[in-house]
């Protein structure tokens, strides 16, 4: 990956390359389970990846259409993130390679339902130290944008996510190291005031932004612990799955949903889906992934997309469809009981 910072490095984890050669592999996992809320989703797994670089993919957007977006490539030195999106059925030639021109580096990390996509490049691979430069791209034309605070040494600027309005959120580091999220209004080309959750020490991300301008994102206490959070309004409301060490929010939807990544207290890594109504969450794992799991994105059809590691050590990236269930008669007020029953740490704060 190209981030050189603490927050970005968290963002999109760099994971030991594991092999597993199968492309397109749909298995179905019904999630609901002793470990999970009553009525928890079920999905169906496939792996998307790009040919061109079979060891790493990460997939880290999905609109309305299916349209992925996501890169191949480590980002370790002499391994470079290179762009792409790729478009239903995922197939090697549904791939569309995605860089901003003349980068060493790219990784397209969002986009919407009119054909935006934002993300970051860089004009080197050093393996670290590397410059980060946010982007969106229109209609095939390419724009850098960076916040005006960004600091130097090596800068570091990315875009994240970008709803229908075209207001991408995305996160810098300042002069002197703090990170701070942000809005970016692509066609009155403005930016935000900082978004900083008041119980961030100068480690604030921006991750993603739905269509109603609500936003998601983690940031990093006094103690060095990583949390989500949900930012309504200016009303910064911190979740934590219950036994959580570390959380992250990724991607937002219009229908209440969160997703990410977080590390229970066995230090285990999982997929997580956050339902904003109910206060409950549940693990999202991929079946060849076990431990190893992040979701990064989600559309308004629930559509899930994101990584895992496999047992040959691999990074593979992953969409997760949901499966429909017909609730029996009568069986809905238990379903809404029993997803009240899961505990989920929150903590409401208005920013100052």
């Amino acid at each position: 990956m190209i981030a050189s910072s603490s927050d970005a490095a968290a963002l999109l984890p760099t994971l030991s390359p594991r092999l597993k050669l199968a492309v397109g592999v749909l298995t179905t996992v019904v999630l609901a389970s002793a470990a999970q809320p009553a009525g928890a989703l079920s999905f169906t797994f496939q792996d998307i990846i790009n040919n061109t670089d079979p060891t790493f993919n990460q997939e880290l957007g999905i609109n309305s259409a299916g349209t992925i977006a996501g890169y191949f490539g480590s980002g370790a030195a002499g391994h470079p993130n290179k762009g792409y999106t790729v478009v239903p059925p995922y197939a090697q030639a549904n791939f569309a390679p995605e860089n901003f021109p003349a980068s060493v580096q790219t990784q397209v990390t969002g986009l919407n339902n009119n054909g935006v996509t934002v993300g970051f490049w860089s004009d080197t691979n050093l393996g670290g130290g590397d410059n980060n430069f946010g982007f969106f791209s229109q209609g095939g034309s390419f724009t850098n944008v960076n916040n005006p605070a960004t600091g130097s040494g090596p800068a570091i600027n990315q875009l994240l996510g970008v709803n229908n309005s075209n207001i991408a959120v995305g996160f810098y580091v300042d002069a002197a190291g703090a990170t701070h999220g942000y809005t970016y209004n692509i066609a009155a080309n403005t930016f935000s005031a900082n978004i900083d959750d008041p119980n961030g020490v100068g480690a604030t991300t921006a991750a993603a932004i739905n269509n109603t301008g609500q936003i998601a994102g983690f940031y990093t206490d006094a103690m060095g612990v990583m949390h989500g959070f949900f930012d309504n309004g200016g009303v910064f409301t911190t979740i934590d799955p219950t036994g959580s060490t570390s959380t992250m929010l990724l991607g937002l939807n219009d229908n209440g949903l969160a997703v990410g990544t977080y590390i229970d207290a066995m230090g285990v890594m999982h997929g997580l889906l956050f339902d904003l109504l109910t206060d409950t969450f549940q693990n999202i794992d991929d079946p060849f992934g076990t431990g190893t799991t992040t979701i990064n994105g989600i559309n308004d059809l629930n559509q899930l997309v994101g990584f895992y590691v496999n047992g040959a050590d691999n990074t593979i990236g992953l969409l997760a469809n949901p499966v429909a269930a017909t609730p029996e008669p009568g069986s809905l007020a238990v379903l809404v009981s029993g997803l009240l029953g899961i505990g989920v740490a929150r903590r409401r704060r208005k920013a100052a």
